[in-house]
């Protein structure tokens, strides 16, 4: 029997990004996202609901999100569900969480805005300025670039000031 387990989120932090280290110095991070839906009622009135899921991050894809989101931030995050369950004190317990395999930061660190640009770049990132950085766990999950190739080598203006360093500078 064929199955599908795939998990795209986007909302925002609901705590500041802390990462952990196993012994094997493999970096993981457990945060929160809060997801809102917006909908009409029986009675025509908009109804709002926040859904608030767990999220595991691994390897460099933790300590991107340590260094540049903190709580607020806007992500999108696309992944798998995963089932845990177990023991505590004689009760049963079990909890439906998401392990992402990719993260991407849809807004800048302090709000300002980046430089923009296109082009293709290397798997699991995105070329341009400060907006919608894109970062995976570094598995292979397909031959699809993670940014679309520029039209006709066409870049926006770069910014009046120098910026800092995007992350898609960084390294992995």
């Amino acid at each position: 029997m064929a199955s599908f387990n795939r998990v795209i989120l986007l909302g925002n932090l609901t705590r500041d990004v802390e990462v952990k280290y196993l012994q094997s110095g493999m970096a993981v991070a457990d945060v929160g996202i809060a997801v809102n839906d917006r909908r009409k009622g029986q009675n025509g009135e908009w109804i709002e609901e926040t859904t608030f899921v767990e999220v595991t991050m691994w390897g460099r894809t933790a300590e991107v999100a340590s260094e540049y989101l903190s709580k607020g931030s806007p992500i999108l995050v696309e992944g798998r569900l995963k089932y845990d369950s177990w023991e505590k004190d004689g009760q049963k317990r079990s909890k439906l969480s998401v392990v992402c395999e990719r993260m991407q930061m849809v807004g800048s660190k302090g709000g300002g805005g980046g430089a923009g640009g296109g082009g293709g770049g290397e798997r699991g990132r995105s070329s341009g300025g400060g907006q919608n950085q894109n970062f995976d766990d570094g598995g292979d999950y397909g031959d699809t670039p993670s940014s679309p190739p520029s039209r006709g080598g066409q870049r926006s203006a770069a910014p009046s000031a120098p910026a800092p360093p995007a992350p898609d500078e960084i390294p992995f």
